[in-house]
């Protein structure tokens, strides 16, 4: 019986290293939360000033979406951490962790706008219409840019959790805007209450997505990307292969995957150089990291098959 751990970033098995620790993004999460701070506190400000509700509210739903590019920052920084004491894979899940955080954020935010439309629907007041249309127009562009500090980083759930939270924003401050442009035009009040419900909506659609991606990874589901019938057909397939089972695969943090199985070989041995090919053959055809495969001669019934 054989047993091997192997990393297919090793340069001999993958005929090259990669890195498959979370893309930096630390000076896009520097300047979003900078940013957005400024905007918080500009935004407060001219609600209370122009007796603006609707802009203090947005701002504390900016204010969470802050909090949530912090928590998201501090999680990519704790995966790179190396392992130590009791965290043998490091902290690298604390990527996963933050992406649940983040979609309750964004639930938490749903909650405060629609309950704030529902107070503007049951006690009706003059917006400040002008005051709506400057205030929101700079978050649009703020937001934008913050958001697409993230664009190239959507495959890592917590990146994208970051990125869905400064494009929720951009929509609410264009709703506003339009809400704005259309009580200086029209004098209807009802109108700001009508796109806070269409804005709600928008952001529970992504949310949701969010919310169930990063479940999914909390529980250890394999991968969306990674077909499991493939790659056993993958590893029954090599040479010297009867069979495969206990085949396991799932991610470790919001951009790495995890791999076990046991392959039964009662013919050939299978040496070092046959787990660091089969490691590079998992990572070069569908991205595992790290690929731990126990090799077993058939010899009792549990070998054959358990």
């Amino acid at each position: 019986m054989g047993h091997a751990h192997s990393h297919g970033h090793d340069d001999s098995a993958a005929g090259g290293g990669h890195s498959h620790a979370p893309a930096d993004f630390g000076r896009a999460f520097l300047i979003g939360i900078v940013l957005n701070t400024v905007f918080v506190a500009l935004e407060a400000g001219a609600g209370f000033i122009y007796g603006s509700v609707a802009l203090v509210a947005d701002a504390g739903h900016n204010l969470s979406d802050v909090l949530a590019l912090a928590l998201a920052w501090v999680a990519s920084i704790a995966a790179r951490r190396p392992p130590s004491g009791r965290f043998t894979y490091g902290y690298k899940s604390s990527t996963i962790l933050a992406a649940l955080a983040n979609a309750l954020l964004l639930a938490i935010a749903i909650g405060a706008i629609l309950f704030e439309t529902i107070h503007r629907m049951t006690t009706p007041q003059e917006p400040q219409g002008m005051a709506m249309v400057i205030v929101a127009g700079i978050g649009i562009a703020i937001n934008t840019l913050t958001a697409m500090l993230f664009v190239r980083g959507q495959s890592d759930l917590n990146v994208r959790g970051a990125f869905l939270h400064m494009a929720a924003d951009a929509l609410v401050s264009l709703g506003v805007v339009v809400a704005g442009g259309l009580i200086l035009w029209t004098g209807l009040a009802w109108i700001d209450a009508a796109v806070s419900l269409a804005i709600v909506a928008v952001i529970a659609w992504s949310t949701w997505g969010l919310a169930r991606d990063s479940v999914a990874m909390g529980l250890l589901a394999a991968p969306p990307g990674i077909d499991l019938g493939e790659v056993r057909r993958h590893l029954a397939g090599l040479e010297g292969v009867d069979a495969v089972h206990d085949l396991h695969v799932w991610p470790m943090s919001t951009t790495e995957t995890a791999l076990t199985a046991h392959l039964v070989m009662p013919e050939r041995r299978a040496g070092d150089g046959f787990l660091r090919d089969v490691a590079a053959g998992l990572h070069e055809r569908f991205g595992v990291d790290h690929a731990t495969i126990q090799v077993e001669t058939g010899d009792s019934p549990c070998e054959a098959g358990c």
